[in-house]
């Protein structure tokens, strides 16, 4: 299932791209994202169950990362309008990113109550507790300053078609963790996923 929505985010990202930055990518670069689309499908073809409403707020997910990414992208080229640098560095990105979350996640906060459970719940006590949730924020921090710092080097495709490739070491590390059968469906979908960072590699190499 994630395999085929990454490869919904990935087509979205393209088509925004084409529209909205008028970029055209080269027929080297579609061939990889075809490559991934046989990898997703063939992956898929293994989900153990179907469920129409999962699928839907999957596909909502989808689109409203791709538009997020693309939206992120304008504004780091209208900055250099706005800006006396002429840009906005990855710092200055990340740190506006999450104010602007700030007030949602606030709200959410008190919305669903969650702050008195918080509150009361026994782990927050644990001085582990603290160990693991800072470093889960200096993760969160490293991985979206890494992302900000893609994104604005390269572009919405480059930066979806690369992050799905994750997909590959994720599918071979949970059949050797969870023993799960090595099918001719995933064996085809990990093959047909490696074949297509390959010639993406080589796509934007040459």
């Amino acid at each position: 299932m994630q395999s085929l929505l990454a490869c919904l985010y990935q087509a979205c990202i393209a088509i925004g791209e084409l529209y909205i930055f008028r970029k055209h990518q080269n027929q080297k670069v579609w061939t990889a994202m075809f490559l991934m689309m046989i990898s997703a499908i063939s992956g898929g073809i293994t989900d153990l169950s179907f469920d129409a409403m999962g699928y839907l707020w999957q596909i909502m997910n989808c689109v409203l990362t791709a538009s997020y990414s693309l939206t992120l992208r304008r504004v780091m080229d209208k900055a250099k309008q706005s800006t006396r640098s002429g840009s906005l560095n990855e710092i200055s990105m990340v740190l506006l990113n999450n104010l602007l979350s700030l007030p949602f996640g606030i709200f959410l906060i008190l919305l669903f109550d969650e702050w008195k459970y918080v509150m009361n719940v026994d782990v927050i006590k644990l001085p582990m507790f603290w160990v693991v949730a800072t470093a889960s924020g200096l993760l969160g921090l490293a991985i979206s300053f890494t992302s900000m710092w893609f994104l604005h080097q390269t572009g919405p495709t480059t930066y979806s078609l690369v992050g799905s490739l994750n997909k590959i070491p994720i599918s071979i590390a949970g059949l050797v963790l969870f023993n799960v059968p090595l099918s001719l469906a995933n064996l085809f979908s990990i093959l047909f996923g490696l074949f297509a960072g390959i010639f993406f590699a080589r796509a934007k190499m040459f």
